[in-house]
């Protein structure tokens, strides 16, 4: 049977507090990923690469895959992915691919392809193009916060 939110909130109610507090506690204090992916594709399987060399989002190819920091990033290219092995640090999303205005306000969250931004030859993605908006107020001050944040956000 899958454990569900439900299931844990339940088992919690029908022990007590003691017992509540050692099935709830890894959940709290365990850290968040250094890399933003969903069952372990990074960025949602955008190519990172896509970004610099054709200028938007392009999604990747699990035939054109590559790990690294953990999780496995899709490129569009054998060419592009090639690119990112060679350098990933050129490549891969400023603060693991989390959102950039998130990292700036002192948490993380999750991103879409469609919400980037590269600065001074930095990939930024952003939770949406909403809060991407909210970001490019004052990237700057944004991307100073999140440094100053990253990656203490994670803990």
């Amino acid at each position: 049977m899958p454990t569900t939110r439900r299931h844990v909130l339940a088992l919690a109610a029908s022990l007590p507090v003691v017992a509540t507090l050692a099935v709830l506690a890894p959940a709290v204090g365990a850290s968040k990923p250094s890399i933003y992916a969903n069952d372990g594709i990074a960025i949602d399987g955008t190519d990172a690469v896509a970004y610099f060399t054709e200028g938007k989002p392009v999604a990747g190819s699990p035939e054109f895959a590559h790990d690294w920091m953990g999780v496995t990033w899709h490129f569009s290219t054998a060419e592009n992915r090639d690119l990112f092995a060679a350098d990933p640090d050129a490549y891969a999303p400023q603060y693991g691919g989390y959102c950039a205005y998130a990292v700036s306000e002192g948490y993380t969250a999750s991103t879409v392809p469609e919400a980037w931004k590269i600065v001074d030859g930095k990939l930024y993605l952003n939770f949406s193009r909403r809060i991407q908006r909210r970001w490019e107020r004052d990237i700057p001050g944004h991307i100073e916060s999140a440094n100053a944040n990253w990656p203490s956000v994670l803990d």
